[in-house]
């Protein structure tokens, strides 16, 4: 079957599934009569995946790993001026486009314990900040990532989700040992299961702090503690979107682990915008990452936004090494049902001091729908 077949019926199923649950969208709320609520949510983002490795291509079926299908639930109590929330959310355990490489991939769907995104409990009070607890954001997780594009559906600082676990090949054109994760990260943090507090906003400033420890993962034991302050404001036409954060983990086997990782984006009422992001680990080397884009109501059915990006890591899989990422991405809404199309290119390109390799590439394109 030719890739236009394929691509116009994904499309298609797509858009009828789309079409009847959006009818349905209205019975997903209930609300309690004492301000309370229990909001069912979720979204679906397959995607069609091709890898060149300059010698052979994979194409492949995929979850967007950018974005993965998940399911949620939010549970909302007022309690005067403090609000209590619950919320439960889990990935599908569809295959995710970060595990598939050259002769192998991941089931197609294959849902484990680790697909737990979130098991979160919180209070957030009017003048003494949010408390939280349980499996969910650690104080850090997103501090590299701020990005006002319109774009992360297919390129952001991190790099690895379209194509993490593919190899470079060598330049004989034998398969090599560095994968694209190996070579490009953005160090951000995750979701744990923790503590974490954050302040009330302060003139658009807001500090987090969080102590947390992975239970999820089977033969994976390490804490992490981190703090992050962020920032959100408007000057004139002029959006703005900052972040900076530091975590600390201790492997269980020994050695610590300290990542320092800050981003920043500008979004102009004209719809032009600019994205910086930076992170430094001590073992895993440092990173420069820049983006340019635009978001433009071109079409009458949903906004359009482009983008163009650049990485630049260094020291990431092996001393002296420098791994650098070109990208194009353009995200499509479909606001009457819900759906959001996108297309991602990206150039790979990785040089060692003792070895080298052949460029490159992927597309990633696809159509998320959420409800």
């Amino acid at each position: 079957m030719s890739i236009g077949v394929t691509t116009r019926r994904f499309g298609a199923g797509l858009l009828m599934a789309a079409g009847a649950a959006q009818m349905a969208a209205a019975e997903l709320r209930y609300e309690n009569g004492s301000g309370g609520s229990v909001l069912l949510y979720g979204q679906f983002n397959p995607a069609y995946q091709v890898f060149d490795d300059g010698v052979s291509k994979t194409k492949t079926i995929v979850d967007n790993a950018h974005s993965n299908s998940r399911v949620g639930l939010w549970v909302r109590q007022p309690f005067g001026t403090s609000t209590f929330t619950f919320n439960f959310e889990t990935g599908l355990g569809l295959r995710p486009s970060s595990l598939v490489t050259q002769g192998a991939k991941a089931k197609a769907m294959d849902w484990r314990r680790t697909s737990l995104r979130k098991v979160d409990f919180s209070l957030r009070t009017e003048s003494s900040g949010t408390f939280s607890f349980g499996q969910g954001s650690m104080a850090a997780d997103g501090a590299a990532e701020v990005d006002m594009s319109g774009t992360t559906l297919v390129n952001y600082v991190s790099v690895p989700d379209t194509a993490a676990a593919f190899r470079f090949r060598n330049s004989d054109g034998t398969l090599s040992s560095k994968t694209i994760a190996g070579s490009y990260s953005d160090f951000d943090a995750s979701r744990l299961f923790r503590i974490r507090y954050d302040t009330p906003s302060f003139s658009g400033f807001t500090l987090s702090a969080s102590y947390g420890e992975q239970v999820l993962a089977k033969n994976v034991d390490f804490k992490s503690a981190d703090i992050a302050l962020r920032y959100k404001g408007e000057f004139g036409d002029i959006k703005m979107q900052g972040a900076i954060g530091h975590s600390h983990t201790e492997l269980k086997n020994g050695g610590d682990v300290d990542s320092t990782v800050a981003s920043f984006s500008l979004l102009h009422a004209s719809g032009f915008n600019v994205t910086v992001a930076s992170g430094k680990r001590n073992q895993n080397g440092h990173y420069y990452y820049g983006k340019l884009g635009y978001q433009g109501d071109w079409v009458k059915f949903g906004k359009t936004a482009v983008s163009i990006d650049y990485y630049r890591g260094v020291d990431r899989s092996s001393e002296g090494a420098k791994s650098t990422s070109y990208s194009l991405g353009v995200v499509q809404g479909f606001d009457d049902v819900g759906i959001e199309g996108y297309l991602g290119l990206t150039n790979y390109k990785l040089t060692e001091t003792s070895a080298s390799y052949l460029d490159a590439s992927s597309m990633l394109f696809g159509m998320r729908w959420k409800f």
